[in-house]
């Protein structure tokens, strides 16, 4: 059973995991190594793709801080995430720790992917002391996306809405801004630079000319870099007008000209992306509901009652409250005059 000092470096290491970036195709993983009392020699945390994996970056750390390549012999090891056991753009840490002498291996989540799986078995196997599944949630919910896309094959889709509490995402004369706050508009963005794709459909460019990059504290904020953007995807047959912001410079953007939902979650995976947030209209939601394809709903609801106008969720292919999707409330939190509320589909829900 892992000690108090191996929980409190958990602690830590997942602390430094959160650093890590929470886009892109590799999952945050932090590493803290202890000497044989309890003492920290050293951290590391992987910094995305293609940066040495956090054992290699504490291990690295350790090394040139004077305790020169056996400064590992005999320590532990505490990682949140299984160590790899696969040759990547970068070797297995696995067996990188076993050669470093590490005598135990404490680690979180156990690793997902099947590519990559298998490390801590091939530590048993060299000698090394294994213990897994400490603070295993609190591993788990820092690569939620990652995590789905990789046993799943496909991005997990998080559908963001804005509506009135009689559920109209606009007005009858189709008036929609602003039916939320400010503040809510700049978790919007926030929300954004935690995705790796914004998805609308061409209704939505065609309607109201959406720009859907990314800017820091809101819409009045400073653009983030390009390469910080996430993907914009367009999806539907309807030419775009050359001027429509979405084609602009300022973030990449990728035109899906097919109806088939499937086949563009497909494409987007194949692009590495694992988590798209899905930010188009009623229509576009209807059919990602329909399809269940919607992971997670992240719903922004002001304080306003509308009576009529257009429904934040167009026809779903749901015809009786028995065929409602049924999700699970993870979340609420007040922004303002607004109410976030935070919800889950989990396997095996009813539809």
């Amino acid at each position: 059973m892992a000690s108090q000092s191996e929980q409190a470096a958990m602690r830590r290491a997942l602390d430094l995991a959160a650093t890590g970036p929470a886009t892109g195709p590799n999952p945050r993983v932090g590493c803290v190594l202890l000497s044989p009392d309890g003492t920290e020699l050293a951290s590391g945390v992987h910094r995305g793709a293609g940066t040495p994996h956090a054992e290699v970056d504490a291990l690295g750390r350790l090394a040139r801080s004077g305790a020169g390549p056996a400064g590992a012999r005999g320590a532990t090891a505490v990682v949140t995430l299984e160590p790899c056991d696969h040759t990547g753009l970068t070797g297995p840490c696995s067996v990188t720790l076993v050669d470093a002498g590490v005598a135990r291996v404490v680690f979180g989540q156990a690793d997902p992917n099947p590519v990559a799986a298998g490390g801590a078995a091939t530590l048993v196997a060299a000698g090394v002391d294994v213990e897994g599944g400490v603070l295993a949630q609190d591993a788990a919910d820092l690569n939620q996306a990652w995590a789905f896309a990789v046993t799943v094959g496909r991005p997990m889709v998080t559908w963001k809405l804005a509506s009135s509490l009689d559920g109209r995402s606009a007005a009858a004369d189709g008036t929609s801004r602003w039916i939320t706050s400010e503040g809510s508009r700049a978790d919007v963005h926030r929300l954004r630079a935690s995705v790796d794709a914004v998805m609308v459909g061409t209704g939505t460019v065609l309607a109201d000319d959406p720009q859907l990059s990314v800017r820091e504290g809101g819409s009045s904020g400073r653009a983030l870099p390009r390469d910080r953007q996430p993907l914009r995807v367009v999806v539907g047959r309807r030419p775009l007008p050359p001027a429509a912001r979405v084609l602009d410079d300022s973030a990449p953007t990728f035109l899906a000209t097919t109806r088939d939902l499937g086949e563009v979650l497909s494409g987007l995976h194949a692009r590495q992306v694992r988590h798209v947030l899905l930010e188009g209209g009623p229509t576009l939601a209807g059919a990602f509901v329909a399809a269940g394809l919607v992971d997670r709903v992240v719903a922004y609801v002001a304080p306003m009652l509308l009576g009529a106008g257009l429904a934040a969720l167009g026809d779903a292919g749901i015809a009786t409250i028995g065929s409602a999707l049924r999700l699970t409330t993870v979340d609420v939190v007040r922004i303002g005059p607004d109410v976030r509320i935070t919800a889950r589909h989990d396997p095996g829900q009813e539809r």
